[in-house]
């Protein structure tokens, strides 16, 4: 029987290894799968690659686990903002390497990695600091610049709603990155906060099908005295 329903983080994210590529879906602060990365920090890997949307907001998910200095690299598109002070201090004192990478190509670079694409040439970036040392070529009278998939060991995605197969369905802004993240991965890795029943979920509605999934945790929805919703740390058992 097919059950990807994890008891807990722990079990969820075991056997990540040193030097891992890490695929952390998010934009901004929409969709960021907080726990796992507090589920990753704990889990112990270092000497990783992270790859995201921005470099982390303020001090906690992923500027907190910059924090830790078990990040080796980031590859992102937004790295610096009001509250990057973490990505700031490590980038700066040379603790931490950066690829900048323009949005359009990052999530394109993403999903080329899930399509089996070997590479595809953008006009984005040609005639900047970005094509130093890349391939060039005119096409239909354009200069492009040759980008190649960007692929990852582990994906970490915040989902709505999954099954025990591990389909999934996302909330509105939280799909983001998640979808493509999750093809581009050799295992994925989801929260979810309801797990419905096989049959439950309308096969026009799930986003992601579940034989990109590796494991889901559920983890439940806590109310805010200003009625919004903040996610706990900790997992809850399936």
């Amino acid at each position: 029987m097919i059950n990807k329903v994890a008891q807990s983080l722990a079990d969820a994210l075991v056997g990540t290894p040193d030097g891992a590529t890490v695929l952390i879906g998010g934009f901004g602060t929409a969709g960021v799968p907080d726990e796992l990365i507090a589920g990753l920090m704990e889990q112990g890997a270092k000497d990783l690659t992270v790859v995201n949307n921005n470099a982390g907001n303020g001090d906690r998910g992923l500027a907190a686990l910059l924090k830790t200095g078990r990040v080796r690299k980031i590859v992102c598109s937004f790295p610096r903002q009001a509250d990057s002070h973490v990505f700031d201090a490590l980038y700066r004192s040379g603790k931490l390497e950066l690829e900048l990478v323009p949005q359009g190509n990052l999530a394109e670079r993403i999903r080329a990695a899930g399509a089996g694409i070997g590479a595809f040439f953008s006009p984005t970036g040609y005639g900047t600091a970005l094509a130093l040392g890349k391939e060039t070529r005119e096409i239909n009278g354009r200069m492009h610049v040759l980008e190649h998939p960007i692929h990852g060991d582990l994906a970490l995605v915040k989902a709505e709603i999954g099954d025990r197969w591990g389909n999934l369905i996302y909330r509105k802004a939280a799909r983001n990155f998640g979808p493509v993240m999750a093809t581009a991965a050799t295992r994925t890795v989801a929260t979810v906060h309801h797990i419905a029943a096989l049959g439950e979920l309308n096969p026009e509605h799930i986003v992601t099908p579940g034989i990109y999934v590796s494991k889901i945790v559920r983890i439940p929805r806590v109310a805010t005295q200003a009625g919004g919703f903040a996610q706990p740390q900790k997992a809850r058992h399936a």
